[in-house]
């Protein structure tokens, strides 16, 4: 069992993801190469952020997240 990357984008709409989640009550994983490339001094184009869940938990937040696709 590991983790499963659920969203890839901006940073405001992975936290807006991420609050959503996690009010269904899942933990999630962020991971931020924006902040990550700028400590290392390089500049990052691409997508910045990483949004993870475990993925015993997909199947719970799946609906979450396909909701929130619609919205966006």
């Amino acid at each position: 069992m590991g983790l499963m990357k659920v969203f890839s984008g901006s940073e405001i709409l992975a936290l807006a993801l991420q609050k959503r989640i996690e009010a269904i009550g899942v933990d999630t994983v962020l991971k931020n190469n924006i902040q990550s490339a700028r400590l290392g001094g390089f500049g990052n184009s691409g997508l910045a952020v990483e949004l993870f869940v475990q993925e015993t938990e997909f199947s719970k937040v799946n609906p979450v997240i396909e909701e929130f696709r619609m919205s966006i």
